[in-house]
């Protein structure tokens, strides 16, 4: 099970967290312990199973996706973290302070201050205006008038609903009122915005719209995410990396090319299988070292004894920083190397086909020319993709 590497301190700790319902829950916890399973202790006891020994980190800026299936945990999860409800066992840390072991009062400042919520109901008040809703969590706190209305309209402004501060949410589409939610969530500036199934009331195309909403936001305001989602397609396009969750507990955290490339589980195979990988997966994933290349000096025999050896008709140019200066062909090489020259500069094309290791595989079978140059955004050459290695990865769920 892979923990975030991080070398800088978490945002977010969990430790060893039970959600235990039930009479004497510890009791729960302990047979968990013991190696009972959630169904035997429900017959056993009557305790109901919501949180099995979860940990794990969550870095500041990063959108972590909680997802599972219906009763897997993930909400319960959620609100153990911010303490909707109680833990049975555990800690959770927020900036390396217990959440767990704070009273009342302390619990409610810090909520107040660090946290932001969006719910999968959308939860504005009819009778107010756009702007009364989204000022709601500042009227709470007690901020001036002219103060909140400020942080409203930049909140609003944020999630593109400038010119719908008078508006009643009866008047907007689901979208709309959804955008509400997430502005009255903005607008108190918390650290961390806890977002519970917030797109699944949507129609597909809306809810499309909304995940590309929070990604573009996200890139702008850089805030620590935990969004619950039981659709995976929703977990890979959101996710900095997901949690799998089933019966309670944590059954994988990787990244989204790690879940489709590395499933732990059959369980999590069950999930993958029928993901398009072309639509998710990315040219690092099918990329290859770029051991065989020339530089400008070499002469044509280099080049075609090098081609020979691997059996390409396309060599890769590269300067001695490995910044990628174009191709040769074979044909041309054999040409000048009959004419007696000596280096490659007069033979090298630039019209080499170049993506980014982060591009989707879907966009690279519009390429007609293979070998496939994959760059950084300084132009050093990472690696190549040739159209049998595409392919293959494909036939193989991704990995090579």
């Amino acid at each position: 099970m892979d923990n975030n590497q991080s070398t800088s301190a978490p945002k977010i700790k969990v430790e060893k967290v039970y959600k235990v319902f039930g009479k004497e829950p510890q009791r729960g916890v302990k047979m968990l312990e013991e190696g009972l399973g959630k169904d035997e202790i429900m017959k056993k006891s009557r305790l109901a199973v919501g949180v099995n020994d979860a940990s794990f980190e969550v870095c500041k800026g990063e959108l972590l996706v909680i997802m599972g299936l219906s009763g897997s945990g993930k909400s319960t999860l959620l609100r153990c973290i911010n303490r909707l409800i109680e833990p049975t066992a555990g800690k959770v840390l927020i900036d390396g302070t217990d959440v767990t072991a704070l009273s009342d009062e302390e619990l409610r400042r810090m909520r107040m201050k660090k946290f932001g919520m969006v719910f999968q109901r959308f939860a504005l008040l009819p009778h107010r205006t756009v702007l009364q809703n989204t000022e709601f969590g500042l009227e709470i706190q007690g901020m001036a008038s002219a103060k909140r209305r400020e942080k409203a309209l930049q909140a609003l402004k944020l999630v593109g609903l400038e010119g719908w501060e008078d508006s009643h949410p009866e008047q907007l589409s689901g979208g709309m009122q959804q955008r509400v939610g997430l502005a009255r969530a903005l607008a108190v500036d918390p650290d961390i915005l806890f977002m519970d199934e917030a797109f699944s009331a949507l129609d597909p195309l809306i809810r499309r719209e909304m995940q590309d909403e929070l990604l573009a936001l996200q890139a702008r305001v850089q805030k620590t995410i935990l969004f619950i989602t039981h659709d995976l397609d929703e977990a890979l396009k959101l996710g900095d990396r997901i949690v799998i969750m089933k019966d309670g507990a944590i059954v994988q955290i990787g990244t989204p090319e790690d879940i489709l490339t590395m499933p732990e589980s059959r369980y999590v195979e069950r999930f993958v299988e029928d993901v398009n990988l072309a639509k998710v997966l990315t040219a690092k994933t099918v990329m290859h070292k770029a051991s065989t290349v020339v530089f400008p000096k070499d002469g044509p025999k280099t080049a075609l004894h090098k081609m020979k050896e691997t059996g390409i008709s396309n060599i890769l140019v590269v300067d001695r920083e490995q910044r990628l200066i174009g191709r040769v062909t074979a044909d041309d090489a054999l040409r000048v190397s009959k004419t007696g020259e000596k280096t490659l500069e007069n033979i090298i094309l630039k019209d080499v086909p170049t993506v980014e290791a982060d591009t989707i595989i879907n966009e690279l079978f519009a390429e007609q020319d293979f070998p496939i140059a994959v760059t950084d955004e300084q132009n050093h050459l990472k690696g190549i993709i040739i159209r049998g290695s595409l392919l293959g990865a494909l036939a193989e769920g991704g990995s090579k």
